[in-house]
């Protein structure tokens, strides 16, 4: 498993679907370098079961995200027709209508290849047959990228275990804080308490006044 932190997040273009229900062609994280961080997550297939809790408990906090002038953005490796089908159906359904971020398709399994969180990886048999080894979908990998297109912070999950939101948004307030004031978040760092000085003297006192 790659570590992206520290890095370029890879570049893409690819269908989504936008707005709750419009295609969009050649979508791109591009748009938001130099305006917004994006917090871009994977999840592994429309129409099942963890994946619709999270993505409407996503959508449950996205103006949290856009208080912060954040973009969510969701990708899996369905189509874009099965990412418009799932929005167009109810929740209690099991689908997941009332979403409004970007959900972008990665048919091809490029992107989850490149963010390398593609759970499986093609394979040549001695007999020269390509097939895929693992499962053909994406693990549950959470990037946070700020507006120099810089990945700060990613997690992955293996299948079956959801992820927390608040703690997106908990990543999204400590690297913030960090742009705006130059100090660092300790353990359990939560928006609204003090940071440290990345210094020993800055360590000694926080730690002191625990």
């Amino acid at each position: 498993m790659a570590v992206l932190v520290g890095k370029k997040a890879p570049l893409f273009e690819a269908d989504a679907v936008i707005n709750g229900g419009e295609f969009a062609d050649k979508f791109s994280l591009e748009q938001y370098i130099g305006k917004k961080h994006v917090v871009f997550f994977f999840y592994p297939m429309d129409f099942t079961f963890v994946c619709p809790t999270e993505i409407l408990a996503f959508q449950e906090k996205l103006e949290e995200f856009e208080k912060r002038n954040v973009v969510v953005v969701a990708c899996s490796t369905d189509s874009k027709f099965s990412h418009w089908a799932w929005l167009n159906t109810e929740p209690k359904h099991g689908g997941i209508k009332g979403v409004k971020f970007p959900i972008v398709s990665d048919l091809s399994k490029t992107i989850s290849a490149n963010f390398d969180v593609l759970a499986g990886e093609y394979m040549y048999t001695e007999e020269g047959v390509m097939e895929f080894e693992g499962v053909p979908v994406a693990y549950r990998g959470l990037f946070l990228i700020d507006k120099q297109g810089i990945v700060r912070h990613q997690v992955v999950n293996d299948l079956p275990l959801g992820r927390s939101v608040d703690e997106a948004i908990r990543m999204v307030d400590a690297l913030q804080f960090n742009e705006e004031n130059g100090e660092v978040c300790p353990a359990n760092w939560h928006k609204g308490e003090k940071g440290m000085k990345a210094t020993a003297d800055g360590v000694a006192d926080y730690l002191s006044k625990r």
